[in-house]
């Protein structure tokens, strides 16, 4: 007959406490990800590589969802994770939906997970890099200047 014990041995084995400490880790990094509608949107613009007479190469240019297109010229919000442009000018910002080490200028991902946000006037707070932030702003979607972010929101405000 098997006996039941009132502790659990899962608390007694190093194994299980590993594992249990680093699905907590994963969890609470994931938690750190701004889920964010917008960016959602911006994961479903598709690229097109296409010759720039301009500068004689290849860039790539988007092709916006409808749904996307819609919001065009609205008041949007924007979470993401704050990444440091030039140390001078502060009142333009970019927005990553990942970290610095994973972000579309260090770590590979596409040109749909960072936008650029132009601040009304400076930011009240000192901005730290990876730093999650929240910005509203008015949506412009950029299909031709290559030279520009692909998503911008201007007159924008910091409000997280």
């Amino acid at each position: 007959m098997l006996e039941l014990k009132s502790e659990t041995s899962v608390s007694k084995n190093p194994f299980h406490r590993i594992v249990i400490a680093a699905f907590i880790v994963v969890t609470l990094v994931s938690a750190q990800r701004p889920p964010d509608r917008m960016w959602e949107l911006f994961s479903k613009t598709r690229f097109t590589e296409k010759l720039n007479r301009k500068f004689g190469q290849y860039f790539y240019y988007p092709n916006f969802p409808e749904e996307l297109k819609k919001l065009e010229g609205q008041t949007v919000e924007l979470q993401g994770f704050f990444i440091p442009l030039e140390m001078g000018n502060v009142n333009t910002l970019i927005l990553s939906k990942y970290p610095m080490a994973e972000c579309f200028f260090c770590g590979g991902s596409g040109p749909e997970s960072v936008a650029v946000a132009y601040l009304k006037s400076k930011p009240t707070q000192k901005l730290k890099m990876d730093q999650i932030i929240k910005v509203r702003g008015t949506l412009h979607l950029n299909a031709e200047d290559v030279e520009e972010m692909t998503f911008i929101l201007k007159n924008a405000e910091i409000i997280k």
